[in-house]
């Protein structure tokens, strides 16, 4: 089978510290798309650029300490594609793309990290900003690509998949805008949000986020904020999904999805 995993590491350095290589070595995910890497391609270099046997591709930000993603995987991609809009969002190294072209298929697999808008209506805006400009984009990949996409989408999509609904309506994460967002990605762009494929109706147990705030991660006060968003055919290819909360590598959990082995083929 070929396992996917996707986590939001808020700062490899410090994933690291907390124990993810171990992990990664027991649980030999085939990739791994992960997010908020916090580091730069010096930072990057040597120890980090190949975790467990998987080989690392990463978009970073300019900014020092901020944001960038990356994907490890074991197999060697036909063609990596950093960014997406050519100015704002690439300067935060928000998308990684990685092809895996066969005879059989042209697939990709991407590592996206939306902005969060938990801050201020500034960070709010950026965020619609966002949604705008990736919405067209997703859309045209789906026309000439199968495709994955792996991230910290940082939006509740229904009211199951987060604990508090009735008190967050207004906080960035839970906004009606947000919500017909994905709506209109998954019902209207034909995407599939694979983890309610394969479980519909789980609330507590489907949780990836925990504000570090109070008890959230002790009493489950949590978000799905973590998703795998795959073209039709690829999502019919899932057999399952997981998510990892043994160990707390970041505030957010590893969500994998094991896809029958002919994805690759």
């Amino acid at each position: 089978m070929f396992k996917l995993t996707s986590l939001n590491l808020n700062g490899i350095r410090s994933a690291s510290s907390k124990g993810l290589e171990n992990w990664l070595e027991n649980a030999k995910p085939d990739c791994m798309c992960v997010q908020e890497i916090k580091a730069q391609a010096a930072d990057l270099a040597g120890h980090f650029e190949v975790l467990a046997g998987l080989k690392g591709y990463f978009h970073c930000a300019e900014k020092k300490g901020y944001s960038g993603v990356g994907i490890y995987t074991r197999h060697a991609p036909s063609d990596v594609i950093e960014g997406f809009d050519g100015g704002e969002f690439d300067a935060e190294g928000r998308y990684l793309e990685l092809r895996f072209d066969t005879a059989k298929r042209k697939l990709s697999v991407l590592s996206v990290y939306f902005p969060s808008g938990s801050s201020g209506p500034e960070r709010q805006e950026a965020k619609y900003r966002f949604l705008d400009a990736i919405e067209p984009r997703l859309l045209a990949l789906k026309k000439k690509r199968e495709f994955i996409l792996c991230g910290d989408v940082n939006i509740a999509h229904q009211e199951k998949d987060l604990k508090n609904w009735r008190s967050n309506q207004k906080n960035s994460g839970f906004l009606p805008e947000e919500r017909a967002w994905m709506t209109r990605l998954t019902a209207e762009g034909g995407m599939v949000d694979v983890y309610r494929q394969l479980h519909p109706d789980t609330t507590d147990a489907c949780y990836t986020w925990w504000s570090n705030r109070g008890q959230a991660y002790a009493n489950n006060v949590g978000w799905r904020l973590d998703y795998h968003l795959a073209t039709p055919a690829l999502a019919a290819m899932a057999q399952q999904v997981s998510i990892y909360k043994d160990e707390k590598f970041s505030d957010h959990a590893p969500v994998t999805v094991v896809y029958q082995p002919t994805l690759l083929a």
